[in-house]
């Protein structure tokens, strides 16, 4: 690694967002939003998208029957799966809600099944979830249906199942493959699994595999991401989302279970970056954006280069739906022209459903000028550039503006008349870049150490 970007990583891993939305979470406005009026954003959208871009679906399954401490998502540990009938209830009268505000047969472009562990519920209660969300509706004619799986317990007929019902892509999570890192984050999973579900899934015919990664585990070193790469290399998954450990005890208790001195300094993390990013660009993979690869075969990097690349609360996508609606506890949904999340516990989450009450806990309705940087940090985020527009320098901050210059002295962007390109290198500090537009975090004073994770 050179001198120079050393400084660069030095000086630019701060506490960024990572721009699943605008604005993040933490500017929202609206503490338990106005039901009606998230209902009336819902439909303007849906008006707006169904017949030309269909809507998206994720539905947030919580369960887990052991905790894994490095995680950062909402879940529930329980080995009691007779949890599993009421939460499936509960989420299908919530999207019976919304299709009672639906002047017509929603079109579903794409879902997700999150978690949690999706694959904590049997096959047939997500063959009967599945089947009760398509009711009523239609089935667009490229659909991008995926759910999340562990490896330790996605069954073939998990596998079967979905894939009956529509489902083309599969995530799994391995983390990394080393025992001594997998007992100190409680994610014991032999390579052999999930050998077993990646070859079961080809063999029943899905498109696409993803393997999520992850970079800046305790006790991780350059040998053992070498060695983890080495093993997906056996597997070849059409895409890998090789993360960032974000480290976050304060929101996560369960991370104080190791010590911040196992966790690798800002140096050696970025290495292992660059290491695992160096040997996947050699098997082959192409780098997408924040955190992803992909062959050049999937529609995700066929998506980048045609610029068509979408990114949400689900990260990159290649469905361009404008409407995401998120059931279940904690979902977080986005109408174009508004965010609201759900309640984060599940049993409030029932109660609410079962007494007719808004689920929704926090939300907030943007703005014009929310719209407009939205729209211009996804275009970073996706295409690595966009346009300066008079509206756009007026909501930078002059400071931002001055970071700005500065980027382009250190190699990270070109800026040509309006025009702002991300250099190869400034990839590297895409969250960095992104942040220069963002109007609400930059008004306000102090960088939130407590809220975002590290940009590197």
């Amino acid at each position: 690694m050179s001198d120079q970007l050393e400084k660069l990583i030095k000086k630019y891993n701060v506490p960024a967002p990572r721009y699943t939305s605008y604005p993040t979470v933490p500017f929202w406005e609206e503490e338990n939003p106005d039901q009606d009026q998230w209902y009336q954003q819902v439909k303007r959208s849906f008006e707006e998208s169904n017949q030309t871009r269909g809507i998206s679906l994720y539905i947030h399954l919580p369960f887990c029957e052991s905790l894994c401490t490095y995680c950062g998502c909402n879940k529930r540990i329980t080995k009691n799966h007779a949890v599993e009938d009421p939460y499936i209830q509960s989420v299908l009268m919530e999207w019976a809600r919304y299709q009672s505000l639906f002047s017509e047969s929603p079109v579903l472009r794409e879902i997700h099944l999150g978690g949690g562990t999706p694959t904590f519920f049997s096959p047939e209660n997500l063959k009967l979830l599945v089947e009760e969300l398509f009711r009523g509706a239609v089935i667009h004619q490229q659909p991008e249906f995926g759910f999340e799986g562990h490896p330790n317990n996605t069954t073939r007929r998990h596998l079967e199942v979905l894939f009956e019902s529509g489902f083309n892509r599969v995530s799994f999570g391995v983390q990394d493959f080393d025992e001594k890192i997998q007992r100190t984050i409680n994610r014991i999973q032999p390579f052999n699994k999930v050998k077993e579900v990646t070859l079961a899934a080809r063999e029943i015919g899905y498109e696409s595999v993803n393997y999520d990664l992850v970079y800046g585990l305790p006790f991780q070193t350059v040998q053992i991401i070498e060695n983890t790469i080495r093993r997906v290399e056996e597997l070849m998954p059409e895409r890998i989302a090789f993360y960032s450990y974000a480290h976050v005890p304060w929101k996560m208790p369960s991370q104080r279970g190791y010590s911040e001195k196992d966790l690798p300094n800002d140096h050696q993390k970025r290495m292992l970056y660059e290491t695992g990013k160096e040997k996947l660009l050699s098997l082959g993979y192409k780098e997408i954006g924040m955190d992803h690869f992909a062959l050049p075969q999937d529609t995700l990097y066929q998506a980048k280069e045609e610029g068509r690349l979408h990114r949400n609360f689900m990260g990159y996508t290649t469905s361009p739906s404008e409407l995401m609606i998120g059931l279940g506890v904690s979902a977080i949904s986005d109408a174009k022209y508004a965010y609201a999340q759900n309640l984060k516990k599940v049993e409030e989450y029932h109660e609410a459903i079962q007494n007719d009450r808004s689920v929704l806990t926090k939300g907030h309705f943007l703005t014009d000028e929310d719209l407009m940087l939205k729209r211009k940090i996804i275009e970073l985020a996706c295409n690595g550039r966009t346009i300066i527009t008079d509206q756009v320098k007026t909501s930078m901050t002059d400071l931002a503006k001055e970071e700005l210059l500065t980027m382009k002295d250190e190699g990270l962007v070109v800026l040509e008349e309006d025009n702002i390109i991300v250099t190869d290198l400034g990839l590297k500090f895409i969250r960095n870049i992104c942040k220069l537009f963002d109007a609400r975090l930059n008004s306000k004073s102090g960088t939130r150490d407590n809220v975002f994770s590290k940009a590197i």
